[in-house]
């Protein structure tokens, strides 16, 4: 009736008594139908259990919602163990359902009589069958030593939470979860106007608006993006960019009668993570702040009176990301030890075209936009485009075309002009998208960034034909280049025609600072080399870079399931599942198993509370990842704290989180930049992934990592919308980002 496996050790007792082995067996049980809260449990013989007695019997571990194990080990010439199995509540002993038929008998790691499947009464008629499988293998001493010590090294639970940082739950045997009916289409809702799309759009359209042209009177088409308003010039409607907003920094002006002359600190209560004064004697204070509510005044050389009048002059602004942690940390040492021309990078984009250099570009600009430097992403193509048409053919690009190169560094010194512009007003980094394919181009670009910018060179080399046919056939469909050619096969034609253009003068970069990307698109390996590169920010774009790829796959944010706290109202926390919640699970794991049919290589992920690893238990067939990054933002003391007893209690603390969600930090907890800083790891290894992720997080942690994907400003975060029972999966690849919604229940 059943079936199951076991391991004869007869023939290699020897070797193995003379060296000390050991058995180490494995029994299983599995039921794709199990009754309510009753748990398989073994009692029998003195080297298993050593009683017969029922409520002494030892509880089998869930290995899945449908398998359950126990193991131990045994010496190899281990007398005949006599056991049997029965059912009852894992703490109560009644009802108690001892298995049909006689005892089991197991001789060195061998089931007499063969295995057979474990039968239970549960009444007159129903007869209940679970498959028993056993398994033996023998071990040396050293080898149950070295599995021990991983244990206690690798999984023994934090003294925190009582639950391990990273715990993988392998994928179990024939598992399956319970069967639910879900039609996946049917479940699609609208994603938000400002969802994660950028892949229906093309990517250079997307860039910085090049101001420069449009105070000129040229022409800007209303779709590009930005912000631009409209003026008339020779009778023609014409759109100007508008200048960014720079924000002053909000610093109040301590009174000095309240300061204390022996140690130099004031008291603040500015909203930003850094505010700068200037003193009468010129001598600059930082003010480091540790949330809303109380900064301090370090570095600070005397204690006269400030004045009234303070301005954060552009120096200081353009090192001051609007960030937490470490990057607030290396934005204060760069500013103090860093050369002045350091405080702006410029990325600067080398490499054939159809390389990738625009999407690069573009998920670089994301990156460090979202952990809060002002960063900008300037294409020379859309300057072109502006400036001289669209509709340029191949022999525009020749080398030995004086009019079409000096047309194409006149756009790319333009370009340059404005990106140097907005650093000098409080941008920090710029990324310069173009070929830059000959040194003479690139010693341009550096003598106009000379003493103003430092210029890191960033190269994409592809010698893949399959990828870069790919990526030529992307771009002429979507390249403004050639919406106005009907013929894709003229386009094509036109397109390599340019590419072999370029492929003749194209000169590698071996000058200044350089990162080279080779072959790395694919997500299969290829090569990064580094020249001359330093700091903290250059060393976190090569993080990135060496982690990013091209290769399309979905990953899927969620909600954990209704908890008991949400019901009550209370923040933090660590409750369980409400009953909503857990019908939430089961369909959780219906959609996954569906979805990610096809996809064995997909995995898990949740956060170390217990809500996320409850949603996630009954997904099985599929590695399960804990990770303590994505636990819910740390509320401190009000933890478990509804908001009306926050306003009632903490009248202070309310109004500050009002006032600054993004910012904000509870007492003795955390703010959304703080949770931005330990998202990072997580970012990262979303990007390395090559296959699907179900991430099972909670509100405020999602909201950071969507704003991520959505590329949204980190003053929206605290309020983007994270509906419970809902799934976002985003389709990352090489055209973009693309969204989709599906709400499971209401």
């Amino acid at each position: 009736m059943g079936s199951g496996s076991s391991k004869n050790a007869d023939s290699t007792q020897g070797n193995a008594d003379e060296a000390g082995g050991q058995l180490y067996v494995s029994i299983k049980m599995e039921n794709h139908k199990p009754k309510g809260e009753l748990v398989p449990h073994v009692y029998g013989s003195a080297a298993l259990v050593g009683s017969w007695d029922p409520f002494k019997a030892l509880p089998m571990e869930r290995e899945s919602t449908s398998m359950w194990e126990l193991s131990f080990v045994a010496p190899p010439n281990h007398e005949t163990l006599d056991f049997k199995f029965l059912l009852r509540p894992k703490d109560a002993h009644v009802p108690c359902i001892v298995e049909e038929g006689p005892s089991r008998l197991l001789t060195r790691g061998t089931l007499q009589e063969g295995v057979r499947s474990a039968l239970f009464r549960m009444g007159d008629e129903e007869v209940v069958e679970y498959q028993v499988f056993v398994k033996a293998d023998r071990v040396s001493p050293f080898d149950l030593a070295a599995s021990w010590r991983a244990y206690q090294e690798n999984l023994q639970p934090s003294t925190v939470r009582g639950i391990p940082d990273v715990t993988i739950n392998s994928m179990p045997e024939n598992g399956c979860p319970v069967s639910l009916e879900l039609d996946l289409e049917h479940y699609v809702v609208p994603a938000p106007v400002t969802c994660a799309n950028s892949s229906l759009v093309y990517a250079a359209n997307m860039t910085e608006n090049p101001r420069s042209l449009m105070r000129t009177g040229v022409f800007v088409n209303s779709e590009d993006s930005g912000s631009v308003s409209q003026l008339y010039k020779d009778g023609v409607i014409v759109s100007i960019d508008q200048p960014a907003n720079i924000k002053e920094m909000e610093v109040m002006v301590p009174n000095p009668s309240k300061a204390n002359p022996g140690s130099g600190m004031v008291e603040s209560k500015s909203v930003g993570i850094f505010s700068s004064s200037q003193k009468q004697d010129s001598s600059r204070g930082l003010f480091v702040d540790r949330g809303v509510g109380s900064p301090r005044l370090v570095k600070s050389t005397s204690v006269n009176a400030f004045t009234i009048d303070l301005k954060v002059d552009s120096e200081t602004k353009n090192v001051m990301p609007a960030a937490a942690g470490a990057v607030a940390a290396a934005a204060v040492a760069d500013q103090m030890l860093g050369p002045k021309e350091d405080r702006h990078l410029a990325i600067v984009l080398v490499g054939l075209p159809a390389r990738g250099k625009t999407f690069t570009a573009a998920k670089l600009t994301r990156y460090l936009r979202w952990l809060g430097h002002d960063t900008k992403h300037f294409n020379v193509g859309k300057y072109r485009r502006l400036k001289h048409g669209v509709n340029q053919s191949a022999d525009f690009f020749r080398a030995d075309n004086p009019e079409g190169v000096e047309a194409r560094n006149e756009v790319a010194a333009l370009a340059m002009d404005d990106m140097i512009a907005w650093m000098q007003e409080g941008g920090q980094v710029g990324i310069f998208d173009a070929t830059n394919s000959s040194k003479k181009r690139r010693n341009m670009l550096m003598k106009m960034a000379e003493g103003k910018c430092k210029i890191i060179f960033l190269e994409t080399i592809c010698n893949d034909e399959r990828i870069i046919e790919r990526n030529i056939r992307l771009k002429i469909q979507k390249s403004p280049d050639y919406a106005e050619q009907p013929d894709f096969e003229a386009g094509y034609s036109d397109f390599k025609k340019r590419l072999e253009n370029y492929e003749k003068v194209y000169e590698t970069v071996e000058e200044g600072s350089y990162i080279k990307m080779i072959d790395t698109v694919s997500g299969q390996g290829g090569q990064i080399q580094v020249n001359n590169i330093s700091g903290y920010l250059p060393g976190r774009i090569v993080f990135f870079l060496v982690n990013m790829h091209l290769t399309p796959r979905p990953i899927f944010l969620t909600r954990h399931g209704e908890s008991r706290d949400n019901v009550r109202g209370r923040i933090g926390g660590d409750s369980k599942l409400s009953d909503t919640g857990e019908i939430y699970a089961k369909k959780l794991a219906n959609f996954v198993e569906k979805r990610l049919k096809n996809e064995r290589a997909a995995s898990v992920w949740t956060s170390t509370l217990q809500r996320t690893i409850l949603t996630a238990s009954p997904i099985v067939g599929f590695p399960k990842v804990q990770w303590r990054a994505l636990d819910e933002i740390n509320s401190g003391v009000c933890d478990g704290m509804t908001c009306e007893e926050i306003k009632k209690n903490m009248p202070e603390e309310h109004e500050s989180r009002n006032k600054d969600k993004l910012r904000y930090r509870y007492p003795r907890g955390e703010s959304y930049l703080d949770v931005i800083q330990r998202l990072e790891p997580v970012i990262i290894e979303l990007e390395r992934q090559c296959a699907p992720v179900v991430v099972i997080s909670h509100q405020g942690v999602l909201r950071a990592l969507y704003a991520y994907f959505a590329d949204r400003p980190l003053e929206e975060i605290p309020y983007i919308e994270m509906p419970l029972h809902t799934i976002i999966e985003i389709q990352m690849g090489v055209s973009g980002v693309q969204e989709k919604r599906y709400k499971l229940m209401d």
